[in-house]
């Protein structure tokens, strides 16, 4: 069952001025209860803008935005509830921390939807320990902590709303390969526990092709594609063409089938090229 659709949905930023510019062009999309979807595009493309339609911040030009069948904006006095339910993590979000404890911090959004101090305690504690966050911690400045545990902390406030649906934009960037990794495992903890709907905008492919069940690629503020992870991942060649960069194992195994080396289905992770390589060897082995 859909839980966020588009229809027809446009936004064109400083109508009728010598700026104006179709950021997103009639996009048609259908995302699904429970799904764990990677956004795409190159810069301009037109990602960032589609994603703050998704809870509100931005009012489509022409178009709805569907939340489970309702058009967002059918009653403007409810676009605050809207936002509780669609939850969004901006890039650098530790940039947005400004309470005196790692508690606080977590809490302030519960403590807005007007919840009990059992409930906010309970929904901090839970999604401490769904982003890696030692209890021991929930007393300190959150401005004494690392950069890594700043990004979790900000992460978590918005997960402790327990949104339907989860948007986080680029929630690695800047941080170092162990960083990146800790972050994208507690964000995947955190999807099995709620099986709430999560939307992760990344450049990097390879961080996509781990977790993705679907990935929707933006280009020229249009949508260039929506669909399982190994049906984009398909489309490796076009997927270049339009200036993104499909994982490393992805090419070595275009550059196979080139050479007459066609395994027969699309490899995107470096697990699953492993696996298909032995499974080779003991295929040839037996012969």
């Amino acid at each position: 069952m859909p839980i966020l659709e588009t229809q027809g949905l446009t936004y064109t930023y400083s109508v009728g001025s010598p700026f104006e510019k179709t950021a997103v062009d009639h996009v048609d999309l259908s995302i699904d209860e429970g799904e764990m979807v990677g956004v795409m595009g190159h810069t301009g493309s037109g990602k960032s803008t589609l994603i703050q339609h998704f809870n509100g911040l931005l009012k489509p030009t022409s178009g709805k935005v569907l939340l489970e069948g309702k058009d967002i904006w059918e009653d403007k006095e409810k676009i605050r509830d809207v936002r509780f339910k669609v939850g969004l993590v901006f890039q650098y979000p530790e940039y947005q921390i400004f309470e005196e404890t790692v508690y606080k911090d977590i809490a302030f959004g519960p403590r807005n939807m007007g919840l009990d101090e059992a409930e906010i305690k309970r929904r901090v504690l839970e999604t401490a320990n769904d982003i890696g966050l030692r209890e021991e911690l929930l007393d300190r400045s959150p401005f004494e902590l690392s950069g890594g545990q700043k990004r979790r902390v900000a992460i978590a406030g918005v997960m402790a709303m327990e949104p339907k649906v989860l948007i986080l934009d680029e929630p690695t960037a800047g941080l170092d390969p162990a960083g990146r990794d800790k972050i994208l495992d507690h964000i995947k903890a955190y999807h099995q526990r709620t099986k709430n709907t999560i939307l992760i905008v990344s450049h990097s492919m390879e961080d996509i092709a781990g977790f993705a069940d679907k990935i929707l690629v933006m280009n020229k503020a249009r949508l260039f594609c929506y669909d399982e992870t190994k049906q984009v991942f398909g489309r490796s060649e076009e997927i270049s063409q339009i200036g993104l960069d499909v994982p490393q194992i992805t090419r070595v195994f275009d550059r196979l089938k080139g050479r007459g080396l066609d395994f027969g289905k699309e490899v995107y992770t470096v697990g699953y090229a492993r696996d298909l390589l032995l499974s080779r060897l003991s295929e040839r082995e037996g012969q």
